[in-house]
């Protein structure tokens, strides 16, 4: 048993488009990209979506933190006060 199925949800389209591609490239992550095309096979079905980063402020701005902090975390319980302070920051332009 285990994940058979994954869609994989992304603000860059460069990079979205490079893992939908089978082509080498020439990006400086492309170790990582070549990692994920040689995982594609474990799974039945994978999908890459392109999403413009105003539709998915919160997750960019919680993967923004964490690397701030250098630190990994889970969003048991809420939203950490950091992020939650980050958002309100940005809470003001999104509605422009």
């Amino acid at each position: 048993m285990g994940l058979n199925k994954m869609g994989v949800v992304g603000d860059s389209k460069t990079i979205i488009n490079k893992f939908q591609s089978t082509g080498i490239d020439n990006l400086v992550i492309r170790a990582i990209i070549r990692d994920i095309q040689n995982q594609k096979d474990r799974f039945q079905e994978i999908e890459f979506h392109f999403v413009p980063k105003v539709e998915n402020v919160y997750a960019h701005v919680i993967a923004k933190e964490a690397l701030k902090r250098r630190e990994s975390f889970y969003l048991m319980g809420g939203i950490p006060e950091s992020v939650r302070h980050a958002l309100e920051k940005l809470q003001p332009k999104l509605l422009d």
